[in-house]
């Protein structure tokens, strides 16, 4: 496994990193809370050291699972990348969606005053059952707050000592050039793929030169870059991957001909899809982490040795030129 600097922070962090928004089973449609135990153990057993989670996942489900994990794991060697600015429990600041859970509607607001961002803290150690978070990031822009007052709540848990390093999520160069006036941040965490590369044209030079941190979620596009998901895919209730842009029946065929022309590839290196996928996605100018979900051990030992898939520069040349032949019907 490979070990990568979150930014200028210190803290080493796993190029693979244990993406814990699945084992929340909310958007998904569920999830077992002893095979998520077992997958963020397993993940750890095969070198995967950090692992980046949210209250919001699973309304808290998500952190106390990891929780249940860290009291068997030397803390010390343990990254624990959390986040806040997501409130489903108050009906303040702007509304960020409405989802249906469990047969009733959920209301998710993005509210990140100073005073919030400082429960919210609280409440993620609570959860975690852990004394400092390594990584706490503002999971979404608050229109309703000024951008320097939640970076004054970071600063300020940053001198308590109940974080390590403060990153944000879901924010445009210019949001963090304005965060950047009040406290110094280590990361953005945004979505990334080889079906979704927008970032190149602007965040990822950007934190190259001011030397951040990007750590990338959804590499697998939730799943379609696997080779599993094939036209006529059935998805269980309450996963909103049904219905998705990327999910239409038509880039369902695109992506999975494309994936079968990676295949020999895989093949060679002795690789799944999915491991050469994410193996491609680290090896990226500018990405630091990929958060790679796992609901399973088995999965999160699968998603763990793709550390070990080697692309060599014409190999990387081949994949994106297959890529740039590929054309997403939106």
């Amino acid at each position: 496994m490979e070990y990568r600097e979150i930014g200028q922070s210190g803290i080493q962090a796993s190029a693979i990193t244990f993406g814990a928004w699945a084992i929340g089973g909310w958007m998904w449609g569920g999830a077992d809370r002893k095979q998520a135990l077992e997958a963020i153990l397993a993940a750890h057993e095969n070198g995967v050291t950090t692992i980046d989670t949210a209250p919001v996942y699973g309304m808290g489900v998500s952190e106390e699972i990891v929780g249940e994990a860290l009291k068997t794991l030397p803390r010390d060697q343990v990254q624990v990348l959390t986040k806040c600015g997501l409130r489903w429990d108050i009906k303040e600041g702007s509304l960020h969606f409405s989802l249906e859970d469990g047969g009733k509607m959920q209301d998710v607001y993005r509210y990140a005053r100073k005073e919030s961002v400082i429960q919210e803290c609280e409440d993620c150690l609570r959860r975690l059952g852990t004394d400092y978070i390594d990584l706490f990031q503002l999971h979404w822009p608050d229109p309703t707050t000024p951008i320097e007052e939640t970076m004054e709540a970071l600063l300020q848990l940053q001198q308590q000592g109940k974080i390590r390093a403060a990153g944000v999520s879901n924010y445009s160069v210019e949001q963090m050039q304005t965060a950047e006036a009040v406290i110094s941040l280590a990361s953005n965490q945004v979505p990334y793929s080889m079906l979704l590369r927008d970032i190149e044209n602007d965040l990822v030079p950007y934190c190259i030169e001011n030397k951040k941190a990007l750590i990338v979620y959804s590499p697998l596009q939730r799943g379609l870059l696997t080779g599993k998901i094939k036209p006529g895919h059935m998805f269980t209730e309450g996963d909103t991957r049904d219905g998705n842009r990327f999910y239409s029946e038509e880039n369902i065929r695109r992506v999975n001909t494309f994936l079968d022309e990676l295949r020999p590839l895989a093949a060679d290196k002795n690789a799944s899809l999915s491991q050469l996928v994410i193996a491609w996605t680290i090896r990226q100018p500018g990405i630091t982490l990929a958060l790679v979900g796992a609901r399973n051990a088995e999965q999160a030992v699968q998603n763990a040795k793709a550390s070990e898939v080697i692309l060599s520069d014409e190999e990387s040349a081949l994949i994106d030129k297959k890529l740039s032949a590929l054309e997403l019907s939106f």
